[in-house]
């Protein structure tokens, strides 16, 4: 088979990385890909959203499936377009996407199909949305649109509830992503990531992660895109967590949803159970990064049969074991950072594996290019193993401002 990935970060380094294992595969295309995706697969630079160019592509290269990495050409609705031309595609459409460009259509859907997630109300004005705050300080703001996993404001007090509000709905840092608000109760307890394949029929979980979304150690600082994950982590019950799947199937039934990708769904535990805080509808970054490497079955099989609608005949194997990963990013992300910054070291890496995040190659160099620049990904027989063996690893790698959290999964060696 010939197969197309589309993206260009560390989770579609790893899922290319992944798929470059299967021996059902002739050949594997990107589009745009990486210098460090280049090294494994054939890159085109085309631009994702370009889907007329993106199909052309695909008939004269006779690709037999793509799958779509990021959250933006799915919001866009390149799924619609490829079935509209019977191109096989991984991914929901463009309505069943809006479990994740929309916060206001996720959390209506997770009321209406009683889906355990915070209470909340919907704004968009901004003199009701401050009333409000002022009445109810401690909530969590989030813009109903798209923004790079940094749309979501957790705030402890009127004046930081002020400040967001300002920046979302005045200072529209997030442009139209945050004309609408969702302003909801703020939980407490710890977070995890349940990820599923779904084929609208049938769904199969991959095995949970939990990420560490704020900039410093201690969950300290704002949020980010994800500065690292490990796996597996079992913090949710898993009848609770069924519950939480078959609601969900039953409600993309119910609303017709054309959904054939992947669910992610993010949990936090509270004192009253599990809720749900967010649906993404693509594979999670940076916990893909540590999931796939522990990934036995064949990733090729399992995509296949979510787009064809085969899930049930299938179940998950699993390497024994722990996987942890860890973002090296900027100097001054997720705010404002340089980028063309060398890399060194990437050749001194031994049992451990290196996804480029943000990334470009030039003359034989790899140089920065993003916020999130490197992931990297190690497994060892316990957690603390892994832990150790990414750590070691990761300091042999140099880059001009390299900034990383210390602490990815040491909560877990604590408990």
């Amino acid at each position: 088979m010939n197969i197309l990935v589309i993206g260009s970060g560390g989770r579609e380094h790893a899922i290319v990385w992944k798929l470059s294992k299967s021996n059902k595969i002739k050949k594997i295309f990107c589009i745009p890909g990486s210098g460090a995706i280049s090294k494994i697969a054939e890159c085109v630079n085309i631009d994702s959203l370009d889907f007329e160019k993106i199909s052309d592509f695909v008939l004269e290269n006779k690709i037999d499936l793509t799958v779509v990495g990021p959250e933006i050409p799915l919001s866009e609705g390149i799924v619609d377009y490829f079935n509209k031309k019977n191109l096989k595609i991984f991914g929901p459409d463009k309505r069943a996407a809006q479990l994740e460009s929309s916060k206001v259509f996720a959390k209506t859907f997770m009321k209406k199909y009683n889906i355990p997630t915070a209470s909340f109300e919907v704004f968009d004005n901004y003199e009701k949305a401050l009333k409000y705050i002022n009445s109810n300080p401690s909530v969590v703001i989030k813009a109903d649109g798209l923004a790079a996993g940094k749309g979501v404001f957790v705030c402890d007090n009127v004046k930081e509830a002020q400040d967001a509000l300002k920046e979302i709905m005045v200072n529209k840092i997030f442009g139209e992503a945050g004309k609408n608000i969702v302003i909801e109760e703020k939980l407490s307890g710890e977070e995890t990531s349940l990820l599923a394949f779904c084929d609208g029929k049938t769904i199969l979980p991959l095995i949970p992660a939990q990420d560490h979304k704020r900039i410093f150690d201690f969950d300290k600082g704002p949020n980010t895109g994800g500065m690292g994950a490990y796996a597996p982590v079992n913090l949710v019950d898993k009848k609770a967590s069924d519950k939480i799947f078959d609601s969900f199937l039953n409600g993309i039934n119910l609303e017709k949803l054309n959904f054939k990708g992947i669910i992610y769904v993010g949990i936090m535990l509270t004192k009253e159970g599990p809720k749900v805080l967010e649906f993404n509808v693509r594979f999670g970054d940076p916990e893909t990064q540590a999931i796939l490497p522990l990934l036995k079955t064949d990733l090729l099989d399992l995509v296949s049969a979510t787009v064809n609608g085969e899930l049930s005949k299938y179940k998950i194997e699993w390497y024994n074991g722990y996987c942890v990963s860890v973002v090296l990013a900027s100097g001054g992300y997720p705010g404002k950072f340089e980028k063309g910054k060398e890399i060194s070291g990437l050749d001194n890496i031994k049992d451990a594996v290196v996804f480029h995040a943000g990334t470009k190659l030039e003359n034989g160099k790899f140089l920065t290019s993003g916020g999130r620049v490197l992931n990297i990904s190690a497994i060892g027989p316990t957690l603390k193993e892994s832990i150790s063996k990414v750590y070691s690893n990761l300091e042999k790698i140099k880059f001009e401002g390299m900034h990383y959290r210390k602490d990815i999964a040491a909560k877990r060696l604590s408990q």
